[in-house]
C-alpha cells in the first residue's frame, strides 16, 4: 500500500514537473521572440525617424510621401492630411527640419507589436521668403513609436511626441 502511494506521488510529481518544463519552454520562446522583435523594431525605428520627422520646403511633397511609406493604418493617412497644413507654411517660411536619432530603446515588446522610445536631435532652419537671415534652432525631443509587424516588415502605426517627464506604466 505504501509502495503504491509512493509511486502515485512520484508519478504526480513527474507530471507536475513536466508541465512546468513545458510552460517554461513556451515562456522562454515567447521572451526570445519578443527580444528579437524588439531589436528588429528598434533598427526599423532608427531608420524611419529621420524620414518621419524631417522635411525640406523644396522637396516637402516627396518627404511626406516617404514618411507615409513607413507608416500604416491611420498614421499613413495622417501624413497625407498633414500636407494641407504643413506644405504652405513650410514653403512660406522656407523651413528645413532635420531629425537625427540620438538613442533608441524598447519600451515594451511582443512578437508583433513593439513600443520604441526614441531620443531625437532636431535642427530647424527657416527664413521668411528671403526677408531675413535664416534662423537655426536645435532642440532635443523624445518620441514613442508603436511598431507593428506587417507583411512588408515593421511599420509605424502610431507616433507621439513626449513632453515633460517620461510616463511610467
Amino acid at each position: 500500500m505504501k509502495a503504491r502511494l509512493l509511486i502515485l506521488l512520484l508519478v504526480v510529481g513527474v507530471a507536475v514537473l513536466a508541465a512546468q518544463a513545458v510552460k517554461f519552454q513556451r515562456d522562454a520562446a515567447r521572451l526570445s521572440a519578443g527580444q528579437t522583435a524588439g531589436a528588429e523594431a528598434v533598427a526599423a525605428a532608427r531608420a524611419y525617424v529621420p524620414d518621419l520627422l524631417s522635411y525640406d520646403y523644396r522637396t516637402i511633397d516627396d518627404d511626406l510621401a516617404r514618411a507615409a511609406g513607413h507608416a500604416t493604418g491611420p498614421l499613413a493617412g495622417h501624413f497625407r492630411q498633414l500636407a494641407a497644413a504643413l506644405v504652405p507654411r513650410a514653403r512660406e517660411e522656407q523651413k528645413v527640419q532635420q531629425a537625427v536619432v540620438a538613442a533608441a530603446g524598447v519600451e515594451s515588446a511582443t512578437p508583433d507589436l513593439v513600443r520604441v522610445l526614441v531620443f531625437v536631435n532636431m535642427t530647424t532652419t527657416r527664413s521668411q521668403s528671403g526677408k531675413d537671415l535664416p534662423r537655426q534652432e536645435v532642440t532635443q525631443n523624445r518620441a514613442r513609436l508603436v511598431m507593428v509587424r506587417t507583411e512588408a516588415g515593421w511599420r509605424v502605426s502610431d507616433l507621439s511626441t513626449l513632453l515633460g517627464d517620461t510616463p511610467t506604466r
